[in-house]
Formats: structure tokens, C-alpha cells, sequence
């Protein structure tokens, strides 16, 4: 004999399950405070082993605030535990390479950037750019409000610019404020070896460096050759910041377990549709921050053992997609 439910108790059910399966899953009140107690966790551990550890997050530039609007009051304990921020696409690249930001967008994400500048913080743009024109724009308007440009020429972050830095120089750079210029490379996949890339790298001026912990066959860089990578090629001594994402997790990545790609951890989420491999976290869960900051073995434990000057952390506005 069937057992047949009534309308009303499937609805009960599915009520319940969906509450239940959602109450699990995102316990969290407040995204935006929750990506600022991450960040402020990874300044923290990170500067207790090195307290002049330089902590970049790039995007989500309106976590400066404990509002929803510029005008907020700014939210101290998350400035305090950061060194700078990274924007892209501020003049150029928010709808399409090589094509000008819109106004009100660039106009907006200015309010917070000046803030930010204000409160002491050292701003890294990156525009993705090509054309002369544009080049020349996008640095001028960086320079116009005391920022530090880098105008990449592709998207994949994977190209050394072939003109020089902008305020090329022979310094020793020992601070993020003291930077003039910087190189934004984190994908080597250009070159064949790691000889090539340290080299290639070596090669340039740039005050700071922002690149992978890892080669395209995913061994690490090691401190020695992180050592060597801080010496420009006209000697004076530079700043070397990795790169780290932690509002996604990357199937290509050292901590990644092939059992979830049929089961996932309550803390992975979807797959992003834009980039390969990548998958949006529930970046609240202690066992995600574990794997970026909370072991020996953890992503930040592996970025400071290889002898970085920070990290620059990518994803920030992650929580732009759970709200």
C-alpha cells in the first residue's frame, strides 16, 4: 500500500530541511565582519613571527568601514592590522580590458581609497591596459592621488611590462610607503623553468614584487631563491609579497583533497564559473582558516618559512557574494 503525504506536510518538510540545511551552512551574521576577522587573524599570526610582515588585501576596499557607505565610521581594528590595500580596474578593466571604468564606479571606489590613503595606507592599482593612451592615463590619475600604479598588459597576470618602471630607482626599499612602482606576476606559466622565471624577474627594477608561492608544476619557491629575487638588477634591495586567495579555494593547490571533488567540506561552496579550478568557501568555518593560517603546514606558515615580506591577499570582497 502507498503512503501518500499531504500537500502541506512535503511543504512542512521541505521548510525544515531548507532552514536547517541553510542555518548549517552559513551561520554567520555579518560577512563583511566576518572577511575583516579573517584578515585581521593572518595579520596577526603572520606578525607575531615577523612584525614587519606586510599584509596587502586587494578589493573589498569597503571593509574599511563598519557601514555600507564610505562615510562610515572606519573600521579601526581592520586598518590597523593591514599595511596597504591593491584595487584593480580603477581606471581601466572593470567591464573589459583595455576598455575605461565606469565613471560612478571609479568615482565610488575613490571615496574609500582616499580614506584609506588618509589613514596611512600605501594603494597598489592595477589597471588592465595596453594602449599608450590609456598607460599614460592610468598613471597620471594614480600619481594625481598618490598611488602606486601597474598597468598590466593581460589579464592572466603572466607578462613583464617591456617598459621600465615608472621612478626606476636604485634604493633599498625596506617599507611598503617607500615603494615607487611595483610588479604584479603570479603566473609563470610563460616560462619553462624556474631558472627562467628567477631570472626574468631578476632582471627588472621594480620596487616590490607580488608573485606565486608556487611554479606551474607546483614545487614552492624556496628562501634562497626568494632571496635572490629581493635584489634588483641595479643592486638596491626590494620588497617580494606572495600572493594568496582566501575567499576562494583552488583545486591545483597543495591542500586540495581529490575526495572533494565528489564530496566537499560544509565549507566549500561553489565552483566559479569565470576561473578554472576555483571554488567560492564559507570563509568563516575555522576549518578553511585553518588551512590558510592555522598549522606548520598551513598556506601562511609555508609563505613565511620561504622568507616573503607579505602577502597579498585576493578575494577580499568574497563577501559581496554570500550577501
Amino acid at each position: 500500500m502507498k503512503h501518500i503525504l499531504s500537500l502541506s506536510t512535503l511543504f512542512l518538510i521541505c521548510l525544515l530541511t531548507c532552514s536547517c540545511t541553510r542555518q548549517d551552512l552559513e551561520p554567520c551574521d555579518d560577512y563583511r565582519q566576518a572577511m575583516r576577522d579573517f584578515v585581521v587573524r593572518i595579520s596577526m599570526t603572520a606578525k607575531a613571527q615577523n612584525p614587519a610582515f606586510i599584509v596587502i588585501p586587494q578589493n573589498g576596499i569597503e571593509l574599511i568601514t563598519t557601514g555600507v557607505s564610505a562615510q562610515d565610521e572606519l573600521a579601526v581594528d581592520y586598518l590597523s592590522a593591514i599595511d596597504g590595500h591593491g584595487q584593480e580596474d580603477l581606471f581601466y578593466g572593470y567591464t573589459r580590458d583595455d576598455q575605461p571604468t565606469p565613471q560612478d564606479e571609479t568615482a565610488r571606489l575613490l571615496t574609500y581609497l582616499r580614506r584609506s590613503h588618509s589613514a596611512g595606507k600605501t594603494i597598489l592599482i592595477t589597471d588592465y591596459c595596453n594602449q599608450p593612451e590609456h598607460l599614460a592615463n592610468a598613471i597620471a590619475h594614480c600619481q594625481a592621488e598618490g598611488f602606486v600604479s601597474f598597468t598590466a598588459p593581460s589579464r592572466e597576470l603572466d607578462v613583464i611590462p617591456a617598459l621600465s618602471p615608472l621612478g626606476e630607482n636604485a634604493r633599498d626599499i625596506s617599507q611598503l610607503c617607500d615603494i615607487q612602482n611595483f610588479l604584479y606576476i603570479i603566473n609563470p606559466e610563460r616560462y619553462n623553468s624556474r631558472a627562467d622565471f628567477i631570472h626574468a624577474v631578476s632582471a627588472t627594477n621594480y620596487d616590490l614584487i607580488i608573485m606565486d608561492l608556487f611554479f606551474n608544476d607546483g614545487s614552492s619557491f624556496t628562501a634562497e631563491e626568494i632571496k635572490h629575487l629581493k635584489q634588483k638588477a641595479n643592486g638596491g634591495q626590494r620588497l617580494v609579497i606572495c600572493y594568496l586567495s582566501i575567499g576562494e579555494a583552488e583545486d591545483y593547490r597543495y591542500y586540495w583533497q581529490t575526495e572533494w571533488n565528489h564530496h566537499k567540506p560544509v565549507w566549500l561552496a561553489k565552483r566559479n564559473p569565470h576561473w578554472d579550478g576555483n571554488y567560492k568557501v564559507r570563509y568563516w568555518y575555522s576549518e578553511w582558516q585553518d588551512l590558510i593560517c592555522g598549522s606548520e603546514d598551513s598556506y601562511l606558515s609555508r609563505i613565511l618559512h620561504a622568507g616573503f615580506d607579505g602577502v597579498y591577499l585576493d578575494i577580499i570582497d568574497a563577501f559581496e557574494y554570500f550577501e
